[in-house]
C-alpha cells in the first residue's frame, strides 16, 4: 500500500530517481525542475495539504479570521500528529523564558523562529520580501573579520537569482537595487513593477538627504527610503526579458488568474487575495513524473555501501488529530532533504553527514529589535494596516566598514502599526477597555466605550509607527537531539541552543539608537520599552552595556548544514551535496554560511535551482549507457 497524495491519487512506485523530503520553497522548486527533465520524483511532506483547492483556501481564510492571535501559523489548522514550532510556545518567566512546544530550548536566549510543517511549508506564511544578498555578504570573514565566507561568490549565484525572480514573479525597482551596490545587469528589469509605496513610506521620505549618526559604528549614514522587491503580484512590466514581458501565474483554485496585491495587510500569515506567491503555484506546474505525497513523515535516511544513500523510511498517518501511522520505505538514486532545522534533526537521527562535526551547528536567524512610536497628532493619520507588512526601508546601515564594529542591520519601515511589537490593533482595544497591560505607554489611561472608544482607537492606530531592525546571526549555536525528547510519533524533537554574540548585540544597540534618532527627526513620540515590568521581562530580553533590549525571531532559520570549500569544516559543498554522501543533498537556508541582512527566501530559491542543475547532471552520469566496446582476447 502506498501513501495518499495531495490530489488523492496513489503513488504506485517503490523506486524513484529522486526523493525530495519537504514540499516547501526549496523542495518544490527542485521537484519541478527535475520533473521537467523527465525524472521520476517523489516529494514526501510531513504536513497536510488541501490549501491547493479553492475550498481549502477559503477554509484557511476563515481559520485566520477566527484566530484570536494573528501569528504566522494562525491560518492553518493544528496538526497534533506533526507539530510545528509556534511563537506561542514561548512565554516570559521572570527575566528568562519558558518553552512548551515542538522545540526543546536549552539556550541562554530563546530561538523564537517558527515554521510550518505543511504542503508549501513556511512559504505559505512568508512575508514575501525578495532581497538578494549583497556581494559583501558572501565574504564577511575575509572583508570584515567575523562569521564565515561562502565557497561561491555573488556572481556564481546571479543567474539563479534571475531564475528565482522569474519563478516567483518578483515586483521591484532594479535601479534602486543597483544604487545600493547590488550588481544587477544594466538592462535587467524585474518581472513586475514595484509595489506602490505606502503613505507611511512617503511620510518617511521627508527625511531623504538627512544624515543619522550611529554612535556604535562612529559614522554618519545618509537616509533614503528605498523600495523592497516583493514576491507578490503588481503590474507586469512589458519591458521584462527584453520586451517579452511577464505573465503572472494563476492563483490557487483559479487557473490563469493572479490577483494584484490589494492591501489586505495580512501577508503573514495569509493573503486572502492570493496575490502573494507560495510554493503551491510551483506545485501546480509539476510534471506527471512528480508525485507529491502529504502526511508522510520521513523517519530515517538509509545509508548503503560506500557512503551512498539507498532511500528513506517514512510513516504515513491519516488523521491529523492522531499520531497513529504505518511504516513505508522508498528508494532512489538521489535523496534531497529541504529544511534547515528538519534537515539537521533528520540527518542526526540517521547518523549521517557527521564527518566535519559541523552538522547542526551555526544555527542562525535574524534577531529583530522592534522600536515603536506615535507620529505627531498634528500630522494626522499615517495609514498603517494598508498594504504589505513593509514596502520600503532605510538600507544604508547594511553595508560598509561599520560591519567590523557591529553587526549590520536594515531598518524596515513597517506598515502594520504596532502589530508585532504590542499586538495592535487588538492590544489597543484591550487597553481602551481597561484590560491588558500598559506596555503601550498608557495611551488611553481609563476605560472608554461607544463613540469615545471608536474615536480613541481611530486616533491611536492611525498614528502608529514601527521600525523592525534585523541583524545577521552567525555564531556557534546548534541543533541537537536527545533520546528523552520525542514527538507523538516517536521521532526526536529538535533541541535548540541559542545565544547572541557581542557583535550582534552591538548591532542591536546601534539599531535602537538609530531608530530613536529617526523618530526624533520625524517628530514622533517614542514608546519603545524593553525593560522588565514587575519582575517580568519581555521575550528575548537581555541587558547589555547597562541598557535593556529585547528581540523577536524573524523565522529565518538557517545555517545547520553550512556549505564550504572543504569537508573538514563544512557539511555540504557549493551545490549543497553532502561531502560524506555523494547522492545526498541537504538544501535550503541550512546551507548558507551567512545570511547578511536580506530575508533569505530568495537566496534559498536560487540555491535550490542551482542544485537542481547539478542533480540533473548527476542523474545523467548515473544513467549513462556503458560502452563495453570490443575486447581483444590473447591466446
Amino acid at each position: 500500500m502506498s501513501p495518499r497524495t495531495v490530489n488523492g491519487t496513489v503513488a504506485s512506485r517503490r523506486r524513484y530517481d529522486v526523493i525530495v523530503v519537504g514540499a516547501g520553497i526549496a523542495g518544490s522548486l527542485i521537484a519541478k525542475q527535475l520533473g521537467r527533465q523527465g525524472w521520476q520524483v517523489l516529494v514526501l511532506e510531513a504536513g497536510t495539504g488541501g490549501r491547493e483547492t479553492w475550498e481549502g483556501h477559503l477554509d484557511a481564510v476563515e481559520t485566520f479570521r477566527s484566530a484570536v492571535a494573528k501569528v504566522p501559523n494562525s491560518a492553518f489548522r493544528h496538526n497534533a500528529a506533526v507539530l510545528s514550532p509556534d511563537v506561542g510556545d514561548l512565554a516570559p518567566d521572570g527575566l528568562s523564558f519558558t518553552a512548551d512546544g515542538y522545540f526543546v530550548q536549552n539556550g541562554e536566549l530563546p530561538y523564537s523562529a517558527d515554521y510550518l510543517r505543511a504542503v508549501g511549508g513556511a512559504g505559505m506564511h512568508w512575508l514575501g520580501i525578495c532581497l538578494r544578498l549583497h556581494p559583501d555578504d558572501f565574504a564577511v570573514k575575509t572583508r570584515y573579520g567575523y562569521g564565515r565566507d561562502w565557497p561561491i561568490s555573488y556572481h556564481d549565484l546571479e543567474p539563479h537569482y534571475r531564475a528565482a525572480e522569474r519563478e516567483i514573479g518578483v515586483a521591484g525597482d532594479a535601479q534602486e537595487q543597483r544604487d545600493l551596490g547590488v550588481p544587477l545587469d544594466p538592462d535587467y528589469i524585474y518581472p513586475m513593477h514595484k509595489i506602490p509605496p505606502s503613505y507611511l513610506d512617503e511620510v518617511c521620505r521627508s527625511l531623504d538627504g538627512q544624515t543619522i549618526h550611529d554612535p556604535v559604528a562612529r559614522e554618519d549614514f545618509p537616509l533614503k527610503v528605498v523600495s523592497v522587491p516583493q514576491g507578490r503580484n503588481s503590474t507586469p512590466d512589458p519591458r521584462y526579458a527584453h520586451g517579452l514581458g511577464y505573465r503572472p501565474k494563476g492563483a490557487v483554485g483559479l487557473p490563469n488568474y493572479g490577483e494584484r496585491c490589494v492591501g489586505n495587510a495580512s501577508c503573514v500569515p495569509f493573503c486572502p487575495a492570493q496575490a502573494k506567491w507560495t510554493p503551491l503555484r510551483t506545485q501546480a506546474e509539476f510534471a506527471e513524473s512528480v508525485t507529491l505525497a502529504s502526511r508522510c513523515v520521513v523517519t530515517r535516511v538509509i545509508e548503503g555501501h560506500d557512503g551512498r544513500i539507498k532511500g528513506v523510511e517514512y510513516r504515513v498517518y491519516d488523521d491529523p488529530a492522531s499520531a497513529v501511522s504505518r511504516p513505508y520505505r522508498a528508494e532512489a538514486d538521489v535523496v534531497v532533504a529541504a529544511h534547515a532545522i528538519e534537515n539537521a534533526r533528520l540527518l542526526l537521527t540517521s547518523g549521517l553527514a557527521r564527518g566535519s562535526g559541523e552538522l547542526g551547528r551555526n544555527v542562525m536567524d535574524h534577531p529583530t529589535m522592534l522600536a515603536w512610536a506615535l507620529s505627531p497628532a498634528s500630522g494626522g493619520q499615517i495609514g498603517p494596516f494598508r498594504g504589505p507588512g513593509s514596502t520600503s526601508g532605510w538600507e544604508a546601515f547594511r553595508f560598509g566598514d561599520a560591519r567590523r564594529r557591529r553587526a549590520p542591520f536594515r531598518i524596515e519601515i513597517g506598515n502594520w502599526g504596532w502589530l508585532w511589537a504590542t499586538g495592535a490593533p487588538m492590544s489597543n482595544v484591550g487597553t481602551a477597555l481597561g484590560v491588558g497591560g500598559d506596555r503601550m505607554g498608557n495611551i488611553v489611561p481609563a476605560a472608554v466605550f461607544g463613540t469615545e472608544l471608536r474615536h480613541a482607537l481611530g486616533d491611536q492606530i492611525g498614528r502608529q509607527l514601527q521600525l523592525a531592525v534585523e541583524q545577521p546571526a552567525d555564531r556557534d549555536n546548534r541543533v541537537t537531539i536527545e533520546d528523552r525528547y520525542r514527538d507523538a510519533m516517536g521521532n526526536p524533537r529538535p533541541v535548540l541552543t541559542y545565544n547572541l554574540s557581542d557583535h550582534v548585540k552591538d548591532g542591536l544597540a546601534a539599531a535602537k539608537r538609530v531608530a530613536s534618532a529617526i523618530y526624533a527627526q520625524l517628530g514622533a513620540q517614542e514608546h519603545t520599552d524593553h525593560s522588565p515590568r514587575d519582575g517580568v521581562a519581555p521575550l528575548g530580553y537581555f541587558r547589555y552595556r547597562d541598557h535593556d533590549y529585547a528581540y523577536k525571531g524573524a523565522g529565518h532559520g538557517a545555517g545547520t548544514h553550512i556549505m564550504g570549500a572543504d569537508s573538514t569544516s563544512s557539511v555540504v559543498e557549493s551545490f549543497q551535496r553532502c561531502w560524506d554522501h555523494p547522492n545526498l543533498y541537504a538544501v535550503g537556508c541550512g546551507s548558507m554560511p551567512s545570511i547578511g541582512t536580506s530575508n533569505p527566501s530568495l537566496t534559498m530559491a536560487a540555491l535550490a535551482l542551482r542544485s537542481a542543475e547539478q542533480i540533473h547532471r548527476d542523474l545523467l552520469e548515473l544513467h549513462r549507457p556503458v560502452n563495453l566496446g570490443t575486447v581483444e582476447v590473447h591466446r
